[in-house]
């Protein structure tokens, strides 16, 4: 993905506080985004049964969700032949190794420990807009997810 295109980035967490954070850490990183949320993995699925096509260029998923949580919904995407190639990015608070490895085994692009600070924040998501998911080779493995502090 390139920075100078409109793009559309889905971000599914139930917590208000931490959806407003990463909007606002989100415009200042890219003004030309589409960002859309939902509170849990069932208005996630839901929107992207309903919204979809086109794909979202990346979605934001975290784990500690009520009705559906995280897993379940890599794993609902992963599955399905219309979004398996959508970039998945683990943001969770999380950061248990074994977390982070069944993410991995359930085919998530990166694992992002929700940053501590705003500037990191914003840093990770400049990471994974910067990234050309098409063309990252590199083996997805727990030692190249990232934790931000």
């Amino acid at each position: 993905m390139k920075n100078e295109h409109n793009r559309s980035i889905f971000l599914a967490d139930d917590d208000a506080d931490d959806c407003m954070l990463f909007e606002d850490a989100l415009r200042e990183v890219c003004t030309k985004t589409e960002l859309t949320t939902a509170n849990d993995g069932v208005e996630l699925i839901h929107l992207m049964e309903t919204a979809v096509p086109p794909p979202p260029d990346v979605i934001f998923l975290d784990l500690n969700m009520p009705r559906r949580n995280g897993f379940e919904c890599l794993e609902l995407i992963k599955n399905n032949l219309a979004w398996k190639d959508i970039p998945v990015i683990i943001f969770s608070t999380t950061g248990q190794e074994e977390m982070v490895k069944r993410v991995y085994e359930t085919g998530a692009n990166y694992f992002i420990r929700k940053p501590g600070s705003f500037p990191k924040l914003k840093q990770a998501i400049r990471q994974v807009l910067d990234t050309d998911w098409s063309q990252h080779t590199w083996s997805l493995s727990p030692e190249n997810f990232q934790y931000l502090y």
